[in-house]
């Protein structure tokens, strides 16, 4: 065994270093630091050698240059230069307890192309900083210079190079708990020593469980067992308990009083409450899916009955403590309890919400934040904003699983009474939208024989009592060190390996799934989720048969640590094979670990211990079984509340400028520019409307299929802040907000609506238990008036968190996910205004359901004056609510509704405004009062209510229907002209109150969203996006041929074969586009081409789709690349089908990059005559993954999938993180540019190519987005053509286009193209 050192430099952008030296600077509190110089260093360790031969050290050495400008040495450059610098050199690296999924991602890659030698490459990035002359740094410097470049969960400082990753081997075994003799007293010692956070009744149970039922002593194994799998995180005790409110037992649970929800609803619901989703009946559509998963094959049409699959959770506590790390882990469990649902199920996309304290942004003084002490083992609220939604972003995006919809909000205050109420634990939640098949809904029981099977991710000691440590009453009160060993770490590439596996089961059908039942790992690890499966039938489970990523992982490490990606299934021995088959082909690991016994107990045997009891031995019924409900005694605590005092003489504008600026107000385009909202091409609805992209949708919405227009539309309510006037009010909000949010899609029936309820509350502390059961109450009562209904949900119950000698609480919230059956995808109707784009004035109306009634407690306006108030907006009436949705949707189907927004944060104004942000043009309105109300509540006020542009011709139509069932509806004023200077004219009573231009008012409401792009992507970037949108007007689309495009039947003599290798996440999509053009489309893998099982022989067109190979760890594509160049026999039969004049090639983002790599496309012949790729492609110039509907323009190029298109301007879907073009040398780009073989580029809205971001979302010069090879057959695309060769997968469509009616995509004429050449070279 040896580890070999390679240096590669720079490490840093120009941008990620200014950002480094900053933060050095602003820990030290001085401009101490003047210089930085980077490198990463790779650790590679190799097994049976100890030094690499020539072509080893060739092939290594060419995977870890990505890029023409980096050099790689195996000496550094920073130690010599130490010597001459007054220098300070920190090397800043993974902890090493376990392989990082980098590394995981690098070995498989050198495990492809022949380098089986090498098991582990971990990757560091050394500091060279350089100081002030006369700058003398202390040790105390030093330390904060080091925290200020790591994080602590997953890193640490490498005082001297690594030379050994081997581990000693823990001596820490598991032991008996001496129950019989010591009785609780042995039970809280072991609690202690290993953070069960047993409670009382926990206590006195499993005393009474070992010592007088049993009688026997538990293992220290057991009772890790029982802490995970019995905590409230896993069991919901409050939800189910008996709560004894002031004195009186409540004659119904909380879980009880949502159940009965049902009662009042449609029976739409095929699962609730009992798996790891909920789902409603869907639609019959035709899905497109191989003939055989098992290998190489042929995509197909069938008929399929698709159910809608929804559900919820939250990762607070890991998210508090490691804010990337635990969103990622929590995206990915809300993942896979999308496809554990049933017997396997379809993942289609997410929902993301984040609640966290004050900013505090450093610079950027927001004057209703006070400065507060927040505890070490917390993340600050900033830093918790930022990197929490890039974990969840940054793990979808590789996932491939789009997020459409969400909400962000920021709240910290000291209350009336003294106490300090702020999201120190904060609130990360995660949604998902899904489908299932008809018949496969249900999960087999467990019978005896059937084998226990674990597929995904190996054992590695991360997330050790996650769900005990969530379940702690106050975050704070456990040893820091417990709580970092309770966060997981998450790796999308081998969760994207496990989707695969289970959605190539599903689609064997029925009767060959392998996978007769199935569950996801989480909370508990392989102790809750091998006893949940088995259960009642029991089981036997061997240590020995998991695969294991550090071999000295302990027994109780195994049974118990929350590793990631990973599920259990249950398989019957004869379908034992084509599991594995499945498996090999999608390189997902399969361990068969126990088999079902019949006995009703769970045994885990460990290899090798004869004569010794074993670990675990436990009774199912006994611990999973009906168990005593626990008994919660509360106490009601009513708020003390002061009357919202504003300062005298408060002007609109002042007020107005405050609000546009609070968090929960303001734009949220930092959380949409960084995460994939096209991924899947079932995008019909993402949260960015308008000609700008503005991130204002109320409403998700997406399609069960790529050949229908029938789908699930989902929405999220949630009013926390009104909620600590009234826990009531607050939820009855919640639930007003998620319905009228939901209300701008077209769905089947209001009382078709289901959702999930996910509560977060201190609810075991004083009067927060209380006020949790009002709350629950209200939210059941609306939801019974409105004749919707939960059907699932989750809770945290320990949101509070100690600081110092105080407990701080988070707000109570209830998070209310609705989703619903939606028979027309491309209904909807967005928030942003559109008549003035075409010169025509639009109508607006304004409906309330408290016309009278203009409340301000709980609003944006209060708190951003520190306030609460005491009267707090409600949902006195939702029967209006039900009678009104359903006249909206009468009007949305009619086709009247132009433009819709639901009044929530920030209030009426606010949502005037941002329909006029969105739609890029002016507003004149006059706002009654009424008579009752001044004219901050008039315009502040958040009640229930929302406006509607229309025609003016429609005024009539639109009144009757509100007035017909008795809701206020009124006509206040008109939209009108377009673009950044028009003007916005808002009059109370008759008197102006606000006047300016669109462009500067949406200015101030960007800002709070600029301030955090600053700390996230490359400030200059951030910039130059603010200053874009105060001129922008619109996307300048101009079509040069028809929109005539017939859709054909494949044709099975023009093949295409769409490879994958994996992390590929855009196959699907692009097999779709393809076969609407009438090719006979195949999925084959990478595993297929290596293992010989399919050939290129007999394919006329080669499609290399878009993704994170390899999760792109070595560089984009590289990996991919590495896999087809090394690889003889591979390579040869590549070059043959390059070089055939009958085929044809199209990259696609991820595929570009490995055109670009393979030299497909901007060949560059060295001296020597060799061809050498003569472009790459590199991290955008933002320096993070970018996602935008850009807008390009199509050139004269030989290109033969865009002919007859030249000089067409269209938009176009972009997701990528390396994206920019570069050229080797720039010869190479002129002889491009002289050949004509620049196939688009990006355009601003003078349809001029463009540098400027984001218009250019990557910094590629002259705007190149595509290259072709000379003779054109040859195509490679960064943007996503196949993402919307659809018309309702487009963003933004112009109102000229859509009165044409715009049932083709543009786009789709690109795939014909290929159709057409196929024929017409065939026929020569």
């Amino acid at each position: 065994m040896a580890i070999l050192r390679f240096y590669q430099s720079p490490a840093l952008s120009e941008s990620a270093l200014k950002g480094k030296l900053a933060a050095i600077n602003g820990a030290l509190g001085q401009a101490a630091a003047e210089g930085l110089l980077t490198e990463y260093c790779y650790y590679v360790q190799l097994q049976g050698q100890e030094a690499l031969d020539q072509e080893q050290q060739k092939r290594l050495t060419w995977l870890l240059t990505p890029g023409f400008k980096i050099h790689l040495s195996q000496c550094t450059d920073l130690q010599e230069q130490q010597k001459t610098a007054a220098g300070f050199l920190v090397e800043i690296g993974p902890r090493l307890n376990f392989s990082t999924p980098s590394s995981t991602q690098s070995v498989a890659i050198c495990q492809t192309i022949g380098l089986d030698c090498i098991d582990r490459i971990e990757r560091s990035t050394r500091y060279l900083i350089k100081f002030k002359k006369d700058y003398v740094l202390s040790e105390k410097a030093e330390n904060k210079v080091v925290d200020v470049l790591h994080d602590r969960m997953t890193e640490t400082r490498y005082l001297t190079p690594v030379t050994t990753f081997e581990l000693p081997a823990s001596t820490h075994s598991w032991e008996e708990v001496d129950v019989l003799q010591h009785g609780r007293a042995a039970l809280e010692r072991v609690s202690t020593e290993l953070g069960l956070s047993f409670d009382n009744w926990d206590l006195d149970f499993y005393t009474d469980l070992f010592k007088n039922k049993l009688k026997r002593n538990p293992t220290t194994v057991e009772c890790f067992d029982l802490a995970q799998s019995n905590s409230e995180h896993s069991r919901h005790w409050f939800f189910k308990g008996r709560l004894v409110v002031d004195g009186k037992e409540m004659p119904h649970s909380l879980f009880s009083l949502i159940t009965a929800t049902q009662n009042t609803s449609n029976d739409n619901n095929v699962i609730k409450f009992s798996d790891n989703s909920s789902a409603i009946q869907g639609y019959k559509v035709k899905a497109l899916q191989p003939k055989d998963t098992t290998a190489g094959s042929a995509f197909t049409v069938c008929d399929a009955h698709r159910h809608i699959i929804f559900t919820a959770e939250t990762h607070n506590f890991p998210t508090g403590v490691a804010p990337f790390s635990g969103a990622t882990t929590g995206t990915g469990g809300r993942i896979r309890d999308v496809h554990a649902a049933g017997r396997g199920a379809h993942e289609i996309a997410g929902t993301a919400g984040y609640c966290f304290g004050n900013l505090r942004i450093p610079g950027y003084d927001l004057p209703w934040e006070e400065n507060q002490e927040y505890p070490i083992n917390f993340a600050p609220p900033l830093e918790i904003a930022v990197e929490a939604s890039n974990g969840a972003s940054d793990y979808g995006n590789k996932f491939g699983e789009p997020v459409l919809s969400g909400f962000s909000r920021s709240f910290g205050m000291v209350l009336p009474n003294g106490e300090r109420r702020e999201w120190i634990k904060p609130i990360m939640f995660s949604g998902g939208i899904g489908s299932i098949d008809g018949d496969q809904i249900t999960k087999d029981k467990p019978e005896k024989g059937m084998l226990v099977v674990k597929i995904g991710g190996p054992v590695y000691r991360i997330g050790v009592g996650g769900g005990a440590a969530s379940s702690v009453t106050v975050q704070g009160d456990q040893e820091a060190e417990l709580d970092f060993g309770a966060v997981q770490r998450g790796d999308a590439e081998m969760e994207q390996k496990l989707h695969r596996l289970v959605r190539a089961c599903v689609e064997c059908g029925a009767h060959k799934n392998p996978i007769r039942s199935i569950h996801d790992q989480g909370a508990g690890g392989n102790g809750n989720v091998l006893k949940e499966i088995v259960e009642p039938a029991g089981a036997v489970i061997w240590t020995k048969k998991f695969q294991l990523g550090d071999p000295t992982i302990t027994t109780m490490e195994l049974w118990g640590a929350e590793y990631q990606e990973s599920d259990a299934i249950l398989v019957r021995p004869e379908d034992k094979d084509a599991l594995l088959r499945i498996a090999a082909r999608e390189r997902c690991s399969v361990c068969i670990v126990g088999e079902v016994t019949g006995d009703g107990r769970v045994v885990l045997k460990e290899d090798g211990a004869a004569g010794r009891r074993d670990p675990v031995d436990l009774d199912l019924e006994s611990v999973l079984g009906d168990m005593p409900r626990k008994v919660f005694k509360l106490d009601t605590e009513v708020p003390i509340l002061k009357p919202l005092s504003l300062p005298a003489g408060l002007q609109v504008t002042e007020a107005l400028q405050r609000v546009l600026r609070l968090p929960s107000v303001a734009s949220k385009r930092f959380l949409t520019n960084k995460v994939d909202r096209c991924v899947t091409g079932l995008v019909a609805q993402q949260q960015c409307v308008g000609p700008l992209h503005t991130p204002l949708a109320d409403v998700a919405v997406v399609s069960l299929s790529y050949f229908d227009t029938v789908g699930s539309a989902t929405a999220i309510g949630e009013q926390p802040i009104k909620g600590l006037l009234s826990p009531a009010a607050g939820a009855r909000m919640s639930v007003a907000e998620a319905v009228t949010n939901l209300m701008f899609a077209q769905i089947t029936s209001l009382q078709d609506v289901k959702c999930s309820g996910n509560w977060m509350w201190a609810a075991k502390l004083p009067g927060e238990g209380a006020a949790l059961h009002e709350a629950c109450q209200a939210m059941c009562s609306s939801m019974a008036a409105l004749g919707i209904a939960v059907d699932g949900g989750k809770d945290s119950l320990s949101m509070a968190a100690r600081v110092g000698k105080d407990t701080v609480k988070a707000p109570g919230a209830i998070v209310v996910s609705t989703y619903a059956p939606c028979p027309n995808i491309a209904a909807t109707v967005t928030p942003d205004l559109k008549l003035p784009s075409v010169g025509r004035e639009g109508l607006l109306l304004y409906v309330s359901l408290n016309a009278g009634k203009k409340r301000l407690g709980g609003t944006a306006l209060a708190q951003c004056f520190k306030q609460l108030g005491d009267d707090v907006p409600d949902l006195e009436e939702p029967v209006k609510l039900r009678r009104a949705f359903a006249a909206t949707q009468e009007l949305l189907q009619g086709g009247f509704l132009k433009a819709g927004h639901d009044i929530s944060d920030g209030g009426l104004v606010t949502c005037l405004l941002e329909m006029a942000f969105a739609g890029n043009c002016g507003l004149d309105v006059n706002v009654p009062t009424g008579g009752a109300g001044s004219v901050l509540e008039a315009l502040f006020h958040e009640e229930v209510g929302w406006l509607l542009e229309a025609s003016p011709d429609d005024e009539k139509r639109i009144l009757e229907a509100y007035q017909k069932v008795g809701v206020y509806c009124v006509p206040i004023g008109h939209s009108k002209v377009f673009g950044p200077q028009a003007k916005v004219s808002v009059k109370v009573d008759g008197t102006q109150v606000i006047c300016g231009t669109v462009g500067e008012l949406r200015d101030s409401w960007e800002e709070t969203s600029y301030q955090l792009e600053v700390h996230q992507c490359d400030p200059k970037c951030a910039a130059q996006e603010r200053q874009g949108l105060l001129k922008r007007m619109s996307p300048p689309y101009k079509l040069t041929f028809s929109l005539d495009i017939p859709r054909r039947n494949p044709d099975p003599q023009i093949r295409v074969a769409v490879l994958r290798e994996e992390g590929v996440n855009s196959d699907r999509e692009m097999a779709a586009s393809f076969y609407m053009a009438g090719f006979e489309a195949w999925d084959i893998t990478m595993t297929d081409l290596l293992e010989g099982a399919v050939t290129l022989d007999g394919f006329r067109g080669l499609v290399f789709p878009g993704g994170f190979s390899y999760a792109d760890v070595l560089g984009s594509a590289r990996g991919w690349a590495a896999s087809l160049m090394f690889h003889e026999k591979l390579a040869a039969q590549l070059a043959a089908f390059k070089n055939n004049p009958l085929t044809f090639s199209l990259g696609i983002c991820n595929g570009c990059q490995l055109m670009a790599l393979l030299g497909w496309v901007a060949p560059y012949t060295t001296s020597s005559g060799s061809v050498e790729p003569g472009c790459q492609l590199l991290h955008n110039k933002s320096g993070r993954f970018e996602c935008r509907f850009s807008t390009v323009k199509i050139e004269p190029s030989p290109a033969v999938m865009l002919k007859g298109m030249e000089n067409s301007v269209l938009g176009v879907w972009v997701a990528h993180g390396e994206g920019r073009f570069e050229f080797r040398q720039d010869a190479v780009m002129e002889q491009l540019e002289a050949k004509q073989l620049v196939g688009m580029r990006y355009v601003d809205d003078t349809a001029k190519a463009t540098e400027e971001y984001p218009l250019n979302p990557n910094g590629s010069p002259r705007g190149i987005a595509a290259l072709c090879s000379q003779d054109g057959r040859h195509l490679a695309i960064m943007p996503h053509p196949e993402r919307c060769s659809l018309p309702w997968q487009w963003a933004y469509v112009p109102e000229e286009w859509k009165a044409q009616g715009f049932r083709t995509s543009p786009w789709a004429k690109l795939f014909a193209n290929a159709h057409n050449w196929c024929v017409k070279t065939e026929a020569h």
